[in-house]
């Protein structure tokens, strides 16, 4: 791409409106004397090269210049540093700009994705701009609106409206601006990229100091947004087969084919295995080929090597199969050869019929149906959390991790290469279940980014979506052009587009499958004002530190409340929230908070249930108390039974009653504070509304 020279990037700025200082190209030293006087000092004057992407850093760059003397002054020591530079053969001369009252500097910037297309960045800006990092991106178009909370999302907006003392900063000019230069990064298709570092604000408006414009050559053609043929969404039955052939099913423990076989043993439909070599395998008949089955079926599984897999399609498809799950590795992921395999084995299908999931898939899992087409040792127990994963270990790992856990799934589905279907085919399938009350993502690579967010914010206005992006690391930003290309990777540009999807953004798989259950149980909360109740004093001192740090409040209690509890627990409570009934309080203790709370349902939105272990607290009974609780009221409740194997037969009364529970009281707060922060930015309908 080519990087456009000062003067030209000012020149389409001015073209499109966008407040510019006064400027002028001077070749020779003289000339740049004539032009500051014409444009009255003081002045800044910057070397003009293409080559040189940061004057600054080659002393490019000289500011505060007063006078015809100092102009001279300063081409001679640009001139001078430049010229033992790599860069001195490039110099076209220096642009002489009107020098901008100094004002709050920031920096707005755009770049092309290739999952998003173009996107916008914006922040503090000036020479520490990657080191403050007090920047927000977003996906593009964006309205007058989003880019107001665009401004107003970052710390530095405290200081254009009068900070301790300071002066009102024009932010109205700015946000114009910032419409202006989305207007003009979506309209001029050749720009895929730009800083404006700074843009200066003022009490009296704003101006884009320096410009940093890369264009494409020619016909190059930079960051392909990659899409997907459109196809038609799964019909709601589609993942769910009376019939499966396994092709590829082996007696041989250690083949794939085994132990997809093994998992569909439970499987309550018919199972037909197909191996030309076996007569029976696990007490099955086995089938040469396909063409010998008695009858139709709904779904194939594929165990065999992959360039086999396209000549399988159309006998799959005659056999009635809509779906076919290739496990089958050694496509697009191995090269080349791979993808010219997987392009092959995609056109057979279409022409079948047949919608493929992945390849170089782990398989899909439904437990409500007894149905596991995968080779994982383990099957999920039923629950209400879809996951929709692009990492076959990262599944395997989890299902082992949730039965312990007691978590249950909808779904479990790999996607694998996602050369037919993919997260947006998968999300409408499980947003129509009515088994799944929330999704989770774990996501490496979106195919179709532009796809990916309209179907996302049509799902999540019926089914919460959590999403987990790979990929946060500083490798990929290493070689970024520009500030923007730096502050805005790959990893950020996914976070925003979430965020405007309506997506719940997680750092963790722990952090997902928290807020996952929460949600799949209490739904968002209406509001932030939150109780807590314990009999432990240091557990009710911490909680006030959590719900600080992720912006809870702790609502104060109302005189009449406190005297009606003053009428039955010891007169050492703590007579304010955090609730501190005291250690010696059992479950009929909590349970007569409970009522009174219940009783001002109107005065809080979250309650927080702390139990520790204790000689007079039973486990069992606390746990019935607060699923009792949580049964009569439509605020949120979140339960936190501590401690170890004492405690056990609570925490699991909780889950087997679809409360949630957590064993680290930061973890619910957490949780909590993520569903507010989301419910406040995406605006999600609370539970028992709408």
């Amino acid at each position: 791409m080519k990087l456009l020279t000062e003067p030209e990037g000012l020149a389409l700025l001015k073209k499109y409106g966008v407040p510019i200082p006064a400027f002028r190209l001077a070749s020779t030293q003289e000339e740049a004397m004539e032009h500051a006087d014409a444009i009255g000092y003081p002045v800044v004057v910057k070397v003009v090269s293409p080559a040189i992407v940061h004057k600054s850093d080659l002393g490019g760059v000289m500011v505060g210049l007063t006078n015809r003397d100092a102009v001279r002054a300063a081409w001679d020591e640009m001139m001078a540093r430049i010229s033992a530079s790599p860069y001195a053969g490039t110099i076209q001369g220096v642009i002489v700009e009107e020098q901008i009252r100094p004002g709050l500097e920031m920096i707005v910037g755009g770049k092309t994705d290739p999952t998003f297309g173009k996107v916008l960045t914006f922040g503090s800006g000036g020479v520490l701009v990657e080191l403050i990092k007090d920047v927000v991106t977003r996906v593009l178009p964006l309205t007058r609106e989003e880019i107001s909370g665009m401004v107003l999302s970052i710390k530095a907006a405290a200081l254009m409206n009068g900070y301790r003392g300071g002066p009102h900063l024009a932010k109205d000019a700015l946000i114009d601006a910032i419409s202006t230069l989305a207007k003009m990064f979506q309209e001029e298709e050749d720009l895929v990229e730009f800083d404006i570092n700074p843009i200066v604000l003022t009490p009296s408006g704003c101006f884009a100091v320096d410009a940093r414009i890369y264009q494409r050559r020619g016909d190059e053609e930079l960051h392909p947004v990659l899409t997907r043929v459109s196809r038609a969404l799964l019909s709601p039955g589609a993942l769910s087969p009376r019939a499966i052939a396994v092709i590829g099913a082996s007696s041989d423990p250690t083949k794939v084919g085994y132990a997809v076989m093994r998992n569909l043993l439970a499987f309550p439909g018919t199972v037909y295995p197909v191996n030309p070599h076996r007569a029976t395998i696990m007490g099955r008949k086995v089938y040469p080929d396909l063409a010998s089955l008695p009858g139709p079926i709904d779904m194939a599984v594929i165990a065999v090597p992959a360039p086999l897999t396209p000549t399988l399609m159309q006998e799959i498809g005659y056999k009635g199969a809509k779906v076919a799950v290739v496990l089958s590795a050694g496509f697009r992921e191995t090269g080349q050869e791979g993808a010219a395999l997987e392009d092959k084995l995609v056109a057979a299908a279409q022409r079948a019929g047949v919608r493929l999931v992945g390849p170089n898939c782990l398989g899909i899992m439904l437990p409500h149906i007894g149905l596991n087409t995968t080779f994982d040792p383990v099957s999920p127990r039923p629950g209400r959390i879809g996951f929709i994963s692009q990492s076959g270990a990262i599944i395997t790992t989890i299902v082992d991790w949730s039965i312990p856990e007691g978590i249950g799934f909808s779904a479990v589905i790999s996607v694998g290469n996602q050369s037919d279907l993919g997260f947006t085919d998968y999300l409408p399938y499980l947003a129509q279940d009515p088994s799944t009350r929330a999704i989770i993502l774990y996501i490496e690579e979106i195919t179709d980014g532009s796809a990916f967010m309209s179907i996302a914010q049509e799902v999540t206005e019926r089914v919460p979506i959590i999403g987990l992006k790979s990929g946060s690391s500083s490798m990929g930003k290493q070689a970024a052009s520009s500030h923007t290309g730096s502050l805005a990777g790959s990893y950020e540009v996914y976070q925003a587009a979430f965020l405007q999807s309506g997506v719940i953004p997680v750092y963790s798989l722990r952090e997902a499958f928290d807020v996952a259950e929460l949600l799949s149980s209490e739904g968002y909360p209406r509001g932030p004002r939150a109780v807590v109740v314990t009999t432990a004093g240091g557990f009710a001192v911490l909680s006030s530190d959590y719900a600080e740090q992720y912006n809870i409040e702790m609502v104060p209690l109302d005189d009449a409340l406190l005297a009606q509890l003053d009428t039955f627990l010891p007169p050492l409570w703590s007579h304010h929230n955090p609730m501190d009934l005291i250690g010696d309080g059992g479950a009929d203790r909590f349970a007569r908070v409970f009522d009174c709370l219940l009783a001002r349902s109107e005065a809080w939105d979250i309650a927080f249930v702390i139990a520790i272990p204790s000689a007079i607290l039973d486990p069992n009974q606390i746990a019935q108390e607060i699923v009792r609780f949580t049964r009569h009221t439509e605020n949120m409740v979140v339960g936190c039974i501590l401690g170890g194997d004492s405690m056990k037969s609570g925490m699991r009364f909780l889950r087997e009653h679809g409360v949630p529970n957590y064993g680290d009281i930061e973890d619910a707060f957490r949780a909590v504070g993520k569903l507010l922060y989301a419910r406040n930015t995406i605006k999600r309908t609370p539970r028992g509304t709408g």
